[in-house]
This record gives C-alpha cells, structure tokens and sequence, in this order.
C-alpha cells in the first residue's frame, strides 16, 4: 500500500546462530545433569552417605579416648578416616556417571591391575605384616590393604565373562573355564597372606556373581563345595584359627579367657551392657583398651553399647534398605552384566556385613572382616563407595516409566478453541 514502508526481519548471522545453538547444547546438557534419577539411585546414595557419617562419628567414639591416653590427637583416626571419605563420596558420583559400556572394558584391566597391586604385599619393604596376616602395603606413609579392591574388580570381570557366556552357560566346562582357574588364582593372592575373611568374601561374591547368572542348580554346586573345601583346609592347618573355630561350641568360654575367647567375650558384654538404650555416645567402657579392634572388626559392639539395641538396629535397617535399592536394581533390569555385577557387589556388602554382625554376636568365630561403610579402615570404605558408584551407574540405566499423557483434543475441539 502508497504511504506505508514494509519492515523486514534481519536474518540471523553466522555468530547468532552459533551462539543459539551453543545455548542449546547448554540447556541440554544441563537437563541431563538434572535430569530425574530412579528411587533406586535415592535409595543407595541416602543408605551409604549415612552409613558413611555414622561410622566417622563411631570411629572417633572408638579411638578417642585410647588415642589421649597413648598421648596423640584425639581426632588423628577420624580425620585420617574422614580424607578416604571426603575422596570416595565425590568418586562414587563421579563413578555414577560412567555408562555400562565403560565398566564393560574395565573388566579385565581392573582385575589384572588389581592382582598386581594385590602381589605388593609380598614385596620387603612394602608389605607389612599384623597379628600374622600379611595383607597391607604401606606406600608414602598411607597403609593400604589391597585386596579390598580385588573384590570389586573381581565382580565387574564375573559380570562381563558371564555376560559374554550366556549362550553357554548349560555347559559346566563354559562356566568352569575361565571362572575357576582365574578366580582360584585371585583368591589364592589372599589366602597367602593369611586373611581368611577376606578370601571367604571373595567366594561368596564368585557364588552369587554365578546364581544371577542363572547357572542350573547342580553348576552351581560345584563351586559352593569346592569354596566350602577350600576354606576347611585352609582353617583346619592353622591351630589359631581352628582354635577360633573351636571357640564357639565351648560352653564355658570363660576357661580361655586369656586365649581364644578374649576378644569374644567382650564383644558380648560390650553389647549386653548397652541394654536398650545404650550407655550414651562416648561412653563406651570397652573401647578402654579392653576390647581389641574395637574401631575396626568389633565397631557394631560399641554401637551397642553406646547406643543400645535401638542404635544396632539402625544400622542393620540401614543395611537391609540398601539391600532393597541393590535388589531392585537387579530385579528392574534388562542387560545381564548390569544383573550379575549388582548381584556381586550386593552379596559382597550385605553378606559381609552379616558376618561382621554374626562375629560380633558370637555366631561366626573371629574371621577379622569388618564391617561396610563404618570400621575403620580407609581401603575398605573407599572400595566399598566405589562400588556404589558402579550401583548408582546402573540405576541411572534402568528404564523409566512412562506417566500416562493427557488425551490430544479432537480436531473440532481445537477449531473451537482457535474460534
């Protein structure tokens, strides 16, 4: 029309819609960042950080008040226990992150530098010997014990042989070779050394790796009898342990009070003196030097002691609901990696947490396992916290549901609606 002037829209430049599309990419990457993660993934984070908090908190319980009386800092083994941890709570998130496909191709190399790191131990100058177990390296003035981190690496390689085998897995010699040499071999690194409950947790986790893999029942068994064997004569040419052992069915253990039912015997009376409600946070009477690794093996002791039935069964509802998250995963999901690898690392950290409970309680003799998330001991809790890395990783893989859209209206409702 004569007396208007059009206006034209200016295209957008080269740098304006670089700029778009670097904006997008942002706003995508920021919704897969916040993007909601299962219940699962609440559930296994929630349980482990507070298992982790309570255990700082009972370590400094623990160690306070002998570390005074040997003339060192009160706090020297809570804050040494509290750097493992401020390291494996960010690692396990990051660990969280990584896809399946990456834990796929860290199966062997993990294992292989796993058994390597686990051989150290046997190095002079680098391995150190205790109470007849010779299971630590000390590197830069830090005491690891490697063979925490043989129980991880161990479940991702189960996890992808078995994942790779799943067409084959009818036949025993498919399932023996590579998982009985390979994994006899792993176990053995340990059993040299002495640690008897950590080479039985290596079994256990090798045992429940093969029954979510869905081996037939009589594959099965034929591993649980040659662990169960091994363990035996293993326990039986050792008079210490089999002193232990023998321990348990003595009715009056108060006649080896001195030998083998010191440490026992105090376990019990640590818990038999925190009643329901327990003695009070710090005020523990055993951790005086009476009952010995009462920061490491025996911590559910002073947890009942100090805070009576109401705080051991805490812990054990702590344990049992990331049992449930772990399940779950297992349960939910599609890939049999995902399924065999969850159902090793959950064998492991609740399986070990009961015989730890069971030491304690006198129902298993002293097998020197601590337990998860809360003994002291900074190469476990790490090792542990990556491996809910590795769970909260598969949580995220999980499918979601899908919430039920709303109805598209109908072509006559959407002219109205226009109208």
């Amino acid at each position: 029309m004569a007396g208007t002037t059009a206006t034209r829209t200016p295209r957008p430049t080269p740098d304006d819609t670089s700029k778009s599309r670097r904006g997008l990419a942002a706003r995508v990457s920021l919704g897969r960042v916040f993007a909601p993660v299962p219940s699962e993934f609440l559930l296994i984070t929630s349980t482990a950080l507070l298992l982790t908090v309570f255990g700082l908190v009972m370590v400094l319980s623990a160690t306070s008040a002998t570390a005074t009386a040997a003339g060192e800092p009160p706090y020297e083994a809570m804050i040494k226990q509290g750097v493992f941890a401020v390291i494996g709570v960010p690692l396990m998130f990051v660990a969280s992150r990584f896809p399946i496909s990456f834990w796929k191709r860290m199966a062997w190399p993990s294992l292989i530098l796993a058994t390597l790191f686990q051989l150290l131990v046997f190095v002079p100058g680098l391995g150190v010997e205790a109470h007849g177990n010779r299971n630590w390296v000390q590197i830069a003035g830090f005491q690891f014990q490697p063979a925490e981190f043989l129980k991880l690496t161990l479940a991702l390689w189960l996890g992808y042989v078995l994942f790779r085998k799943q067409t084959l897995l009818a036949s025993w010699k498919h399932v023996a070779i590579p998982i009985v040499p390979v994994s006899f071999l792993v176990i053995l690194t340990v059993l040299v050394g002495g640690d008897l409950g950590t080479a039985m947790v290596l079994v256990l986790i090798v045992l429940g790796a093969l029954f979510f893999s869905g081996v037939k029942l009589r594959i099965f068994l034929v591993p649980l009898i040659l662990g169960v064997i091994l363990v035996a004569v293993y326990a039986i040419t050792s008079p210490n342990r089999m002193a232990r052992i023998m321990s348990l069915f003595n009715e009056n253990c108060l006649d080896d009070y001195l030998t083998s039912c010191y440490q026992p015997l105090h376990g019990m009376w640590a818990l038999a003196s925190g009643g329901i409600f327990g003695l009070g946070l710090g005020n523990s009477r055993e951790k005086y030097d009476w009952l010995p690794a009462a920061a490491n093996d025996y911590i559910f002791a002073i947890v009942g002691e100090e805070l009576g039935l109401i705080g051991c069964v805490v812990v054990l509802a702590l344990f049992a609901l990331f049992a449930v998250g772990a399940f779950h995963v297992i349960r939910k999901t599609n890939d049999p990696f995902v399924r065999i690898v969850s159902g090793g690392i959950t064998v492991w950290i609740v399986g070990q947490a009961l015989i730890n409970v069971g030491v304690v309680l006198r129902v298993f003799p002293v097998l020197g396992v601590p337990l998860p998330f809360m003994s002291q001991g900074g190469t476990s809790l790490l090792s542990v916290l990556v491996a809910c890395g590795v769970l909260l990783s598969f949580a995220r893989s999980l499918p979601v549901p899908r919430t039920p859209s709303a109805p598209r209206a109908s072509t006559r409702s959407r002219a109205k609606i226009a109208e």
